[in-house]
């Protein structure tokens, strides 16, 4: 057994209240690192006080011990070999400051202090995480809440743990899984907003999807009806587009859709414009707070860049590049219609552009 005691020191008195000789060779580790703590951080990794003794040791030995180690929270005491109990620094200095306490307990062996002083205290293994400890000590009454606390290394093995410094780790443990979370919110917001793109874009052509369409159509149609404003639809076609596929192959015709969907969205500029996939290789632009000048103009920027754009389409019927059918409809919504009918006036007119000859836009009741 190993006991730490000192004699170079004459304490026939209360000095022994004053006197502080610092000894870090009670330390198992003298400084802890909060970098190195995490969530499963156990008592293991704190600094731990090795202040073990035999229960028939005097107490004038453990006072001198405590005085040249201020910082020493308690004592261990062994009988046999086991663990018998433990006098925290407090406890033991307030003994001694009682009437008598010198005489009886300073001259005497420190298990006879012990029965004065014996209160539960707390005995973890040293596996036990940080956190579960600091649960254990919050349990306890607040007159015990800073006693220190047994941790058991091994059989037979005891080292002190200063509740102090168990707090202090737990604050730093708090602060890292307050950050752990910050980051698992972003994270968490990343993967939300990825969920929502993929859920409301089209893969291919990066507009929006046709569930997209159809919410953000119902949206906009609810708003203006209440603020009596007007709704166009634009419908787009792209002619030809299957003969396109089998002269070009689908790579290309991938491609081609890709072309047409930036150009969509270049002419639909708005912030409150939206463009989307509406089917296979036709799109829709819903232009909100527009009237029918508004949306013809905008097919014909439509039209007008993508021909700047010569996709070459020699099995075209039409053009020798790729041209569209466009079909516009604008109503004021109200309660008593249904955005059915603006989506049906807008395919109307785009069947009376496809009949017509294509590569043209054509009104709904123009």
């Amino acid at each position: 057994m190993k006991v730490y005691t000192s004699s170079a020191m004459d304490l026939g008195n209360s000095s022994i209240l004053n006197q502080s000789f610092p000894d870090p060779s009670f330390l198992l580790s003298d400084r802890v690192c909060m970098k190195t703590l995490h969530l499963k951080s156990t008592l293991s990794a704190l600094s731990l006080y090795d202040y073990q003794v035999n229960a028939e040791i005097m107490g004038r030995e453990v006072a001198e011990t405590f005085n040249a180690n201020p910082l020493l929270p308690g004592v261990i005491l062994l009988g046999e070999g086991e663990l018998l109990g433990m006098i925290s620094r407090g406890r033991f200095f307030e003994q001694l400051s009682r009437p008598y306490g010198l005489e009886l307990f300073f001259k005497r062996q420190i298990h006879v202090l012990y029965r004065f002083t014996q209160i539960e205290y707390l005995r973890f293994k040293s596996s036990v995480t940080i956190v579960a400890a600091v649960q254990g000590v919050l349990s306890r009454s607040p007159d015990l809440l800073y006693e220190p606390i047994v941790v058991e290394i091994a059989p037979g093995t005891y080292r002190l743990l200063d509740v102090h410094q168990l707090l202090l780790a737990h604050a730093h443990i708090h602060e890292l899984a307050t950050e752990l979370l910050q980051k698992l919110y972003q994270q968490l917001e990343v993967a939300n907003e990825e969920l929502h793109r993929q859920a409301t874009l089209d893969g291919l052509t990066q507009v929006a999807n046709r569930r997209m369409f159809d919410r953000y159509l119902s949206q906009q149609w609810e708003r203006l009806t209440q603020e009596k404003k007007p709704l166009s639809l634009v419908l787009c076609d792209i002619d030809f587009f299957k003969d396109y596929n089998d002269t070009y192959g689908h790579q290309a015709g991938d491609l081609c859709l890709q072309q047409v969907a930036q150009v969509l969205k270049e002419c639909g500029s708005r912030r409150e414009d939206l463009v989307a996939r509406y089917g296979g290789e036709e799109f829709a632009v819903i232009l909100p707070n527009t009237f029918t000048d508004g949306a013809i103009a905008v097919a014909s920027r439509i039209r007008k860049a993508l021909a700047t754009l010569q996709i070459p389409h020699r099995n075209s019927k039409v053009c020798d590049r790729i041209t569209l059918s466009i079909g516009i409809a604008t109503v004021i919504p109200t309660k008593h219609d249904g955005l059915e009918h603006l989506i049906a006036a807008s395919d109307q007119a785009l069947y009376r552009a496809k009949q017509g000859g294509r590569d043209c836009s054509i009104c709904h009741g123009s």
